[in-house]
């Protein structure tokens, strides 16, 4: 019986190009005159993507993998620093973060994940850190005109960067230990000594 072989055309093997699609099984696409049904691999990868695809999909939607982190800063009242609920609206003042008190429609300023290791669960830019280590403070207190770290570091060290006294601020050197380098405009001439200098009494005016 006589076989019949390809002709062979320099390192090209040439095969009948009558062939019918319908004869390559289990293919996707004709085959190549070279490679033969190398393309059901193509079609059988690209299940086995959207496979993959899916489950990834679904471990996400059930927890099962992590979600990417999301961004919780905002700038609260006089420009403060905040966080930003769920709803991409609300802001709550740094310093009600973690208080006790759901300022958040779902509650998110008070979940476990943000509130369980205060301050090292805290997101950074909830957080200022005084010259002591020892302590901290929410950020939103940094630069409000009060001594909150006790050493006046979040209201005159380089770490703060506060601006100058605003407005309602009379600049000096204050008696009193509360304040660091302003006092409140309505202290001045209320008969009490609040500048080492006295300026309240005799040059501020309220």
């Amino acid at each position: 019986m006589n076989k019949i072989r390809p002709q062979r055309n320099g390192d090209v093997a040439t095969f009948d190009s009558t062939k019918s699609f319908s004869e390559e099984r289990g293919c996707c696409w004709p085959c190549s005159a070279r490679g033969g049904c190398t393309r059901r691999h193509v079609c059988i990868s690209a299940v086995a993507l959207l496979v993959l695809l899916a489950a990834v999909g679904l471990a996400v939607a059930l927890g099962l993998l992590p979600r990417a982190p999301v961004n919780h800063f905002c700038a609260a009242s006089n420009n403060r620093t905040g966080f930003l609920c769920d709803d991409r609206v609300t802001c709550v003042p740094a310093s009600q973060v973690c208080n006790g008190v759901s300022n958040c429609r779902n509650g998110e300023d008070e979940q476990e994940e943000l509130c369980g290791d205060v301050p090292r669960s805290l997101p950074g830019y909830l957080v200022f850190r005084c010259s002591n280590p020892t302590y901290w403070l929410y950020a939103d207190r940094r630069c409000d005109g009060m001594n909150d770290c006790g050493d006046c570091s979040d209201e005159m060290g380089s770490m703060a960067a506060c601006p100058p006294c605003g407005p309602e601020w009379w600049s000096c050197s204050p008696v009193l230990y509360q304040y660091c380098s302003c006092v409140p405009r309505r202290l001045c001439r209320d008969g009490v000594q609040h500048c080492l200098s006295w300026s309240d009494e005799y040059v501020c005016r309220p």
